[in-house]
């Protein structure tokens, strides 16, 4: 929410929050709390929410094999060495899932996304450099059957990222 009465803007910072089909408040809170960490223990999250360690455990189980989280170490890609990041639009002649199906072989795309507008699919790419980013792009993204045209979008600085949305 923007303060405008002030010379300066201020945003609201709490994130987005959605009304998610079969999650009561206690499975989103213990979604909030591994948000802010993923290593938290049960135990700990247990003592915050009234719980027992093992219906703590049950519910993340639970929550992990219907598909609604998933726990993992999330990587700075600079500190690993892929110094270059990219946005890729494609415009798909053909089918666009076949498309998707087969970007999803590539090693370097980390997301794919099926778009309605100016591009039919979004894929996120990472390279060392941008030798290594042509090479992706030229060599294996568009020599897909299908591809109509891409273009790029280079990063320049990863200036925010967040995953703490969807739970209050």
């Amino acid at each position: 929410m923007k303060n405008l009465t002030d010379d300066t803007v201020q945003e609201s910072v709490t994130p987005p929050v959605a009304e998610a089909t079969g999650l009561d408040d206690t499975n989103k809170k213990i979604i909030s709390l591994l948000q802010k960490n993923g290593r938290r223990s049960y135990v700990s999250i247990a003592k915050e929410i009234g719980l027992s360690e093992a219906a703590v455990r049950l519910r993340v189980q639970r929550l992990t094999d219907d598909g609604v989280i998933q726990i993992v170490a999330v990587t700075n890609p600079m500190e690993m060495g892929f110094h270059r990041q990219a946005m890729v639009g494609i415009t798909v002649n053909g089918d666009i899932e076949q498309v998707a199906r087969d970007l999803r072989k590539i090693s370097q795309i980390d997301y794919i996304i099926i778009t309605a507008g100016r591009f039919d699919i979004l894929a996120e790419v990472f390279a060392s450099d941008d030798e290594a980013l042509l090479r992706l792009v030229n060599r294996s993204i568009r020599r897909i059957d299908g591809i109509g045209h891409t273009e790029l979008f280079t990063y320049m600085r990863l200036e925010s990222q967040r995953y703490d949305w969807g739970v209050a």
